[in-house]
């Protein structure tokens, strides 16, 4: 029985014949049987836009450019900050500051002088994404967030391109290729995102440095046999990988033919006006109690020069604690309030004031405590990332 996946053809159509500089540079590539030239000359003519140039985006367009994808576009709006440097190896100790987009672009350059790289310094959202992907042929994500996941994929599926699709968290990755012409789409396997606050993103939860570059090669992997129609590309299919057990697992993933997107008869036709709002920053009950009980990290400092009497708790983890912390805060970690045994032992007779790295966590166990009848409880909006950088600015920033 012939596999579906088999049948895909190659995405991309041979280009120009190779120069004697390009046939020394793809040697490699060229000698194997499944590449060959009619392949090389397929990634030539490619154009493959990566969205985001941090650490997924790193490996993906250092080895996109190493095997001579003609035309790689560069989606970021950030710039280098030393933290990044961990994980995003394309970026360096002297780019800090710069733009990650030129920062990328330089390194490709040098990479391949032979690529053509298209800077998109904008951040992505629904008045942009159709003009930026309809330029491209297929669709790297790097992104870190639900918002932009959902954005990226509807925005591949009414196009009609195939989205290259990984997650980092941590020791833990995942992978695939959505190709609504041919598979699932990310809404099959994701149809609705998490409730905010309950999946912490690489800057709240940490990620191991060199998972970026096992997860971005897969999907390097993944847009290289997309293009050239070598081997079965992963449409259907979810790779799990576990760094601790060095193990990976391959799942079966079936379209939903209850899709809202890619079903045969869609729901929603279009991009959602608001992928932020779809995917929530905060719950419904973290944004009300936020409403009136927030503080801001200048107000906590004058509650504490002016010795007023409140309990301070940070609700981050022991590890984040150790790094940086506000003085007198007291560590409850946040799975303490969502299972309620924290409860018991916090002070009746005082204000509570809670905070985290920037204010997310602690609007989600401020809502835990409101509900819990502490009336008198507030939050620090910016958390101790803001005490770090208006308060003390001698204390380190992660």
């Amino acid at each position: 029985m012939t596999n579906q996946i088999e049948s895909i053809p190659a995405l991309v159509s041979p280009g120009p014949a190779l120069t004697v500089d390009e046939v020394r540079r793809y040697s490699r590539h060229l000698i194997i049987p499944d590449v060959a030239m009619a392949g090389q000359q397929r990634l030539m003519n490619a154009k493959v836009l990566c969205v985001g140039a941090g650490g997924l985006g790193s490996p993906a367009l250092m080895y996109l450019a190493a095997a001579g994808v003609g035309t790689l576009g560069i989606v970021e709006f950030d710039t280098v900050d030393e933290s990044n440097l961990q994980r995003q190896i394309i970026h360096g100790q002297s780019d800090i500051g710069k733009s990650k987009a030129q920062s990328a672009k330089e390194k490709i350059s040098e990479i391949n002088p032979y690529v053509n790289v298209v800077t998109h310094e904008v951040r992505l959202d629904v008045t942009n994404v159709k003009e930026i992907f309809s330029q491209y042929d297929i669709i790297v994500d790097g992104t870190d967030n639900f918002a932009t996941r959902y954005l990226v994929n509807d925005a591949c599926v009414l196009l009609k391109k195939p989205y290259v699709w990984g997650s980092i968290y941590r020791f833990d990755g995942q992978a695939s290729v959505f190709w609504a012409e041919y598979g699932p789409c990310y809404r099959c396997l994701y149809p609705e995102p998490p409730p905010p606050g309950m999946v912490p993103s690489c800057a709240e939860g940490g990620v191991l440095g060199v998972l970026c570059a096992t997860i971005g090669s897969i999907q390097t992997t993944e847009a290289i046999k997309v293009i050239t129609g070598v081997g079965e590309p992963m449409i259907g299919s979810l790779m799990i990988y576990d760094a601790l057990e060095m193990s990976f697992r391959k799942i079966k993933v079936r379209k939903d033919p209850n899709c809202p997107l890619c079903s045969d008869k869609p729901t929603q036709t279009e991009l959602l006006a608001d992928y932020e709002a779809f995917c929530g920053v905060l719950s419904d009950a973290a944004e009300v109690a936020v409403k009136d009980s927030t503080i801001s990290v200048s107000e906590l400092k004058s509650k504490i020069d002016n010795h007023e009497s409140f309990y301070l708790i940070d609700v981050r983890e022991p590890s984040e604690f150790e790094i940086v912390r506000i003085p007198g805060s007291h560590l409850i970690p946040k799975q303490g309030f969502l299972d309620g045994s924290a409860l018991a032992d916090l002070p009746q007779d005082k204000p509570i004031i809670l905070h985290c790295k920037s204010g997310v966590r602690s609007a989600e166990c401020l809502a835990i405590l409101k509900g819990a009848g502490f009336a008198d409880a507030s939050h620090v909006s910016g958390g101790v990332i803001a005490w770090a950088k208006q308060i003390d600015t001698t204390l380190p920033v992660y």
